[in-house]
């Protein structure tokens, strides 16, 4: 069993999916507009190439998602954050400052807290919050 955050967007989920495969380094495995699809019919037209469903593969990671529908969408979101845990204080720095850019809200700025070398949380353009992490070593 695996559990995988989805991520729904208000049309804008080809462009946030490339933009954090960029800044992460991950791949994109899927990316399905409704256009195609057995959901194409009931899909209003100006809706048709956005994304019913998409993958994203950050290391060992999967983060799926798509756009919700005109009438499902969401003004926050809110309750959660996707946490990048990085393997240098240069990879937090770089990536946080990445998804900072254009960013609706800095929860905490990058910097060294008591459980981590480095440690920022921003909610960036698209409205996903994020958590970037370098954990300290244990012991140190």
């Amino acid at each position: 069993m695996q559990a995988n955050a989805y991520l729904m967007f208000n049309g804008d989920c080809e462009e946030a999916l490339r933009y954090y495969a960029k800044v992460t380094g991950g791949t994109i495995e899927a990316m399905m507009p409704h256009r195609g699809t057995p959901a194409e019919a009931q899909t209003p037209e100006e809706w048709r190439d956005k994304i019913i469903h998409a993958r994203l593969k950050i290391g060992d990671t999967i983060v799926m998602a798509s756009d919700a529908p005109p009438g499902h969408q969401h003004k926050e979101t809110a309750g959660f954050s996707i946490c990048l845990r990085v393997d240098s204080d240069a990879d937090a720095e770089r990536i946080f400052a990445a998804l900072a850019d254009g960013a609706r809200a800095t929860g905490m700025p990058m910097g060294p807290t008591f459980f981590a070398s480095r440690f920022g949380m921003v909610t960036d353009r698209f409205g996903t919050p994020w958590m970037v992490i370098h954990e300290k070593k244990s012991g140190t």
